[in-house]
C-alpha cells in the first residue's frame, strides 16, 4: 500500500491551525513583566512544530517567518527579554499574517507578500531592540528539512483497521482500546462507513476502523506487544507524535519509503514525517480513498466531515450496538422454530430492542454535541483588538465553556455572538475617564456564560457599562421616521427598535459600528 502525500500535507495544515489557535490563546493571556513558563513554552512549542512541518514540505517562506517569531519568543521564555504589549501585539499580528500564509499554502493561492515583509520587519526591528542582552538577537534563516536532532516521541498516532473476520480469531477492537488507554491518554476518531444495516449486520464481524493518538512516552515495544495477537487480522499504520527536533529532521523521502502492515506484513513500519500537535486530524474514507474534508478554522466547521469524540462516548455506542446485536440474536432463534408459548419471550425481546434502539439513537446524538468553548474561543482575541483599538480597558470573563451544544447550533451561533460582543465594547462600556468619573473601575467587564436551564441551553452575555440609552434610541427612531415624534412607548417598546434593519444610535460610522448592520441579523439568525 502507497503513502498518500497529499494526506501528510493535509495534516501538517490542520496541525499547524490548531498550532495557531494555541499561540493565540497563550499569547492573550500572557501579562507584561511577567513570564509564565507553561504557557510561554506552549505558545514556541507551536511556533517550532511550524516551523519545523514547514520546512519539512519545502514551505520555506513560512519556516523563514515563523523562524523570526520563534526567535523573539525564545528570548522571552529565556529572559534574556522582557515580556512586554508591543511584543504581544507584534506575535498576535504576526500569527494572523501566519494563518494567511498557511491558507495561501494549503489551497494553493497568493499571499500578500508586502504584509510578510512589513511584519517579519516589525520583528526584527523588535529583536533589534537594545533591551535584549548585545549579541543575543538573532535574524532570519530558512530552515533546512535536514537539519538533525535527537528525536523525542511524545506520543504515537495509530491507524487501526480490523480485518472483517478479525473477530472470529477471539480478539475485539475493544480490548484493544482498552489496553492503549492503560498506556496513555487517548483521542479516538471511528470511521463507520462499512457499519451495515440492522438486518445485514453479522454480529462477529468487525466493521469500525480506528485513527488512535495516544498521548505520552510510550516505548514502541509496548505498543507492539498491545497488537502482537492481530498483527495478521488488521492493517496497521503506527507513527510517532513528533517532538519538535523531529518534525526539522524527517524528511519527504522517509514518508514515501514507508508502508503500512497488512495480514501479509511480517512487522508494523513506522512513519516519520507527521508533524506534531496532535488535536486535529484529517479522517480517510478507507474504502473509497478519498479524503473528508476537515476545517482548519476556529470553529467546528460547516458541515464537516469528523469532528472530536470523547472515548466515553465511543465506549457507550460499542455497548449499544453489541446489546443491539444480542437481541437480534435472540429475536433470530425465537423465530426459527415459533410457537405461541414463545409470545411472551417474543413480547420481551421487542422491548428490549425498542429501548436499545432508542439508547443507540441518543449516544449517536450524544456525539454530535461539542463543547460552546468552539465559539467562545474566538471573543478573547476580539476583546483584546477592539479594546486597544477603541481605547478602552475591558477584561473578558468567560464561564460555562464546556457546556455541550449540538454542532449544528455551535455553527449558527458565532455570527450573532460577535455583534452582541461588538455592541458591548463598542455602546456598552465606557471610555475609562468616563467610567472612573461615574464611580466605576476604569476597566470595564465583558461575562461570557452558558448553562443548561430547564432543557434548554442558555448563553448569557453580560457588561457593566452604561446600558441602553432610552432617549438616544427614541430620537434616532423619531429622525428616521420609524416613530411619530410625541408617540408614548414603553421602555420595551423603545428597546425592540434596536433590532430594526439598518438601525444604529452611533453619531459617526467606524469600522467597528455604526451602519447598523447587526442586531437585526442576531434577532433572524436565532429566530
Amino acid at each position: 500500500m502507497s503513502i498518500d502525500m497529499a494526506q501528510f500535507h493535509q495534516v501538517f495544515f490542520e496541525e499547524s491551525f490548531e498550532g495557531l489557535e494555541i499561540m493565540e490563546s497563550g499569547l492573550l493571556n500572557m501579562d507584561p513583566g511577567t513570564v509564565d513558563d507553561e504557557e510561554i513554552n506552549a505558545i514556541f512549542r507551536a511556533a517550532h512544530s511550524i516551523k519545523g512541518g514547514s520546512g519539512t514540505f519545502g514551505f520555506n517562506d513560512i519556516a523563514s517567518f515563523t523562524h523570526v517569531m520563534e526567535t523573539l519568543l525564545d528570548e522571552m521564555r529565556d529572559g534574556r527579554r522582557p515580556v512586554t504589549s508591543e511584543a504581544v501585539d507584534a506575535l498576535l499580528r504576526s500569527v494572523d499574517i501566519l494563518r494567511d500564509m498557511l491558507s495561501a499554502a494549503s489551497e494553493e493561492g497568493e499571499v500578500e507578500q508586502e504584509k510578510v515583509k512589513s511584519q517579519q520587519a516589525e520583528l526584527e526591528q523588535i529583536l533589534s531592540n537594545k533591551t535584549a542582552v548585545a549579541g543575543e538577537a538573532s535574524t532570519p534563516e530558512v530552515v533546512s528539512a535536514a537539519e538533525t536532532v535527537e528525536p523525542q516521541t511524545e506520543g504515537w498516532h495509530i491507524v487501526f483497521r480490523p480485518l472483517l473476520k478479525m473477530m472470529r480469531t477471539g480478539n475485539d477492537s475493544l480490548r484493544i482500546i482498552r489496553e492503549l488507554a492503560e498506556l496513555g491518554r487517548l483521542e479516538l476518531q471511528a470511521d463507520l462507513e462499512a457499519l451495515p444495516a440492522l438486518q445485514s449486520y453479522e454480529p462477529e464481524d468487525s466493521y469500525i476502523s480506528w485513527d488512535i493518538y495516544l498521548h505520552g512516552a510510550v516505548d514502541r515495544e509496548a505498543l507492539d506487544e498491545v497488537f502482537v495477537w492481530v498483527e495478521d487480522d488488521c492493517e496497521l499504520i503506527i507513527m510517532p507524535l513528533m517532538s519538535q527536533s523531529e518534525a526539522e529532521e524527517a524528511s519527504v523521502s522517509e514518508l514515501s519509503a514507508a508502508e503500512p502492515k497488512t495480514a501479509a506484513s511480517a512487522e508494523p513500519p513506522q512513519l516519520k514525517a507527521v508533524p506534531p500537535q496532535p488535536e486535529r486530524r484529517v479522517e480517510k474514507n478507507r474504502r473509497s480513498g478519498k479524503e473528508r474534508r476537515t476545517s482548519g478554522n476556529r470553529t467546528a466547521g460547516g458541515g464537516g466531515g469528523s469532528i472530536r469524540v470523547d472515548i466515553a462516548k465511543i465506549d457507550s455506542l460499542i455497548n449499544m450496538v453489541g446489546e443491539l446485536v444480542i437481541t437480534q440474536s435472540m429475536l433470530s432463534l425465537l423465530g426459527e422454530d415459533f410457537d405461541m408459548g414463545k409470545l411472551e419471550r417474543l413480547n420481551d425481546g421487542l422491548g428490549q430492542l425498542e429501548r436499545h434502539t432508542r439508547e443507540l439513537q441518543e449516544s449517536v446524538m450524544q456525539i454530535r454535541m461539542l463543547p460552546i468553548s468552539f465559539t467562545f474561543s474566538r471573543f478573547p482575541r476580539l476583546v483584546h483588538d477592539l479594546s486597544n483599538k477603541l481605547g478602552k480597558k475591558i477584561e473578558l470573563k468567560v464561564s460555562g465553556e464546556n457546556t455541550e451544544v449540538d454542532k449544528t447550533v455551535i455553527e449558527k451561533i458565532g455570527d450573532p455572538l460577535v455583534h452582541l460582543v461588538r455592541n458591548s465594547l463598542d455602546h456598552g462600556i465606557e471610555m475609562p475617564d468616563e467610567r472612573i468619573s461615574a464611580g466605576k473601575p476604569e476597566t470595564g467587564v465583558i461575562q461570557l456564560s452558558a448553562s443548561h436551564k430547564g432543557g434548554n441551553i442558555v448563553i448569557e452575555i453580560r457588561d457593566d457599562g452604561r446600558g441602553l440609552n432610552r432617549d438616544k434610541i427614541e430620537a434616532k427612531a423619531i429622525e428616521r421616521g420609524i416613530i411619530p415624534e410625541g408617540h408614548m412607548l414603553e421602555d420595551r417598546q423603545i428597546y425592540e427598535l434596536i433590532f430594526q434593519a439598518g438601525f444604529s444610535t452611533a453619531d459617526e460610522v467606524s469600522d467597528v459600528s455604526g451602519r447598523g448592520v447587526g442586531m437585526d441579523v442576531v434577532r433572524r439568525n436565532i429566530n
